[in-house]
């Protein structure tokens, strides 16, 4: 069993946070300051990803922009509202959102552990990985790709799949996790995302 590092009341904090961030910038340019009733805890350096869906569609086809920090780079409450926007206008696959469309998506914020190199002989890889509990991040050379672990359990991969779309994600061929000179790393993240659009924010199970 993960232990829960951010409590409820944070994840929800975070989660409305990234909304407010995005509102804030789609209507006005600016950029929200961390609020003043922020807790302690939230920062702390950690790594988060924000994920704006599409709600009420398959998960297949809900995405609308996910943009995060793999590494604990910034204070987490910093970087919430700085994946938040990113993951609204500069999410490449996407055109920019635009406030109109603020009513009909849902804000999901993943905080991640730190990244954990997986050691030992490449074919022993998926032997090493657990969907449900864990995110990958594989690179090699100029080429880097992450999905978080809530993607292969929404996707119905097993740890291979995971790891084969993993290198896709990279812009690497499938198998490049078989290779000795990529390096795989593996991470847990706690998930906490609005039931509906403006509505509550509640920890989100992987499995």
């Amino acid at each position: 069993m993960v232990e829960h590092v951010i409590k409820d009341e944070w994840g929800e904090f975070l989660v409305k946070l990234a909304r407010r961030a995005v509102e804030k910038y789609l209507q006005d340019r600016e950029i929200i300051e961390p609020p003043e009733n922020t807790p302690p805890m939230l920062r702390r350096e950690m790594g988060v990803f924000v994920t704006i869906n599409r709600y009420n569609v398959p998960p297949q086809r809900a995405l609308r922009g996910c943009i995060g920090f793999p590494r604990p780079l910034y204070p987490l409450v910093e970087a919430t509202i700085k994946a938040a926007i990113y993951a609204a206008v500069d999410d490449p696959r996407f055109p920019p959102m635009k406030p109109e469309e603020l009513d009909g998506v849902v804000f999901e914020v993943s905080v991640l552990t730190p990244p954990e190199l997986i050691e030992g002989p490449p074919q022993d890889r998926p032997k090493k990985v657990k969907v449900g509990r864990d995110g990958l991040i594989v690179e090699k050379g100029l080429y880097s790709g992450l999905l978080l672990p809530q993607v292969p359990v929404e996707w119905g991969w097993d740890e291979e799949e995971f790891l084969m779309e993993t290198c896709w994600k990279a812009g690497l061929p499938p198998d490049c996790w078989l290779d000795p000179d990529t390096r795989v790393y593996r991470f847990t993240a706690e998930v906490f995302a609005e039931e509906y659009s403006r509505g509550p924010a509640k920890r989100k199970p992987l499995v």
